[in-house]
């Protein structure tokens, strides 16, 4: 297969495509979403069976847990799949919406429309559901789509974007509004990076490696998300009951994801009251803790490891913990500050001046306050499913739903008028 030639064709395709999906109405676009919500549930067997094939392989190739858990589908995920796609039906179609519409002195009406990117180019690993949450989103967007998912993740692609391409034929869309690249050849990432001609905007999601590779060498517009190196501050004003859950929460729910807490920080006035319980949790559910002087004498009983100063720059996505003993909200947010992703962050605390401030200096793309960090999700924030957490601070920031995945421009409307 000539690389450079077939991802051309696939370019080509997704903006033929795209032209002819702005003519959709919402209805054409929700009626493809909910066929392929019912379709993915029809083919639970086949998505299953050919999942497993990845994971076998994956497990062939040695890869570690948290992988083989990102790569992993069950039913649940399955249904949670087309919960999403039925949860971005139901939304508000953002395409042409008008906003901002003023009368000027001239007679002119002057307001915003807000319109679809085009053709986006999304470059994910191991999760196959990226597959049916990225096609949903650029396909309610009004956006053609060019998928390349991770080499580890190809069976279980292939058969989710057999449902895709059914559910727009059925709806009576084109199937290259979604196209999922076929070859696992490291090549189609290069190609698809650089072709401006076919492709507006590239959306890595991954690893901090690809992510900082693509940005490098993207000839496309790039709406990145690094890592996520999030943080749990717990105040010296905190609850008890509120910081030992809302902690082991953030760092225990899943592993593998983002928007799992990586440090842990502590008020040095509270360590020794709420340290001892939670470190246990932490240990009996298997999580290495890796700790400051001050965190590893407070629970000197316990098994730890010593914190190294890589270690607050590492996104571990597994049961892995650094923690650090702070002396007050300005220590706890310095440390932020040098060692943040700028993904998500979150205080517990009862002052509310504490928690304003936090809200307020912390540069983060979601800061929280007496909350989860696993919050941090398009999901739970009513965008449906998410493109992804951008940590970027211009066009869209923050998780990455319909409203992200477009643009706006100027209308104007007269009678005639001319400028004089």
């Amino acid at each position: 297969m000539d690389i450079k030639q077939y991802m051309a064709q696939l370019g080509q395709q997704a903006r033929q495509a795209s032209r002819a999906l702005v003519k959709a109405n919402s209805n054409t676009k929700n009626a493809a979403l909910l066929a392929i919500a019912d379709l993915l549930e029809s083919s639970m067997t086949t998505l299953l069976a050919e999942n497993a094939k990845d994971l076998a392989k994956g497990k062939e190739k040695g890869l570690d847990d948290a992988l083989l858990d990102r790569l992993a589908l069950n039913e649940e995920r399955v249904q949670g799949m087309a919960e999403g796609l039925r949860q971005i039906a139901a939304l508000p179609d953002p395409v042409g919406e008008i906003s901002d519409m003023t009368y000027k002195p001239s007679g002119l009406q002057i307001g915003k429309m807000r319109v679809p990117l085009g053709v986006i180019g999304i470059i994910y690993e191991s999760r196959p559901n990226v597959t049916a949450d990225a096609a949903a989103l650029c396909l309610k967007s009004g956006n053609a789509a060019i998928l390349r998912g991770g080499s580890e993740a190809m069976f279980s692609n292939q058969a989710i974007a057999a449902c895709i391409k059914q559910g727009l034929e059925q709806a009576g869309l084109p199937v290259d509004v979604v196209q999922v690249v076929e070859t696992t050849d490291r090549d189609a990432v290069g190609e698809l990076i650089t072709m401006p001609e076919y492709v507006d905007v590239i959306v890595p999601r991954g690893g901090k490696g690809l992510i900082e590779r693509i940005s490098g060498n993207a000839k496309v517009p790039v709406i990145k998300h690094l890592h996520g190196i999030c943080h749990v501050y717990i105040d010296g004003k905190a609850d008890r009951s509120k910081a030992i859950n809302v902690a082991y929460n953030a760092k225990t729910h899943r592993y593998g994801v983002c928007n799992a807490m990586e440090t842990l920080l502590l008020d040095s006035t509270i360590v020794a009251d709420i340290l001892p319980e939670l470190a246990q949790k932490y240990i009996d559910k298997g999580v290495e803790l890796r700790c400051c002087e001050r965190s590893a004498a407070a629970i000197s009983d316990l098994k730890t490891v010593p914190v190294t100063e890589e270690d607050w720059d590492t996104e571990y996505l597994s049961a892995i913990l650094s923690i650090r003993v702070v002396d007050g909200i300005d220590a706890a947010m310095e440390h932020i500050f040098q060692h943040s992703s700028g993904h998500t962050e979150a205080i517990i605390t009862e002052d509310f001046g504490r928690a304003r401030r936090f809200l307020a200096e912390v540069d983060s793309s979601s800061v929280m306050v007496n909350a989860s960090t696993r919050f941090a999700d398009g999901f739970e924030y009513g965008l449906g499913a998410e493109i992804g957490i951008s940590t970027d601070k211009i066009h869209v920031r923050g998780p990455v739903g319909l409203e992200g995945l477009t643009s706006q421009k100027y209308i104007v409307l007269g009678d005639g008028h001319i400028r004089q």
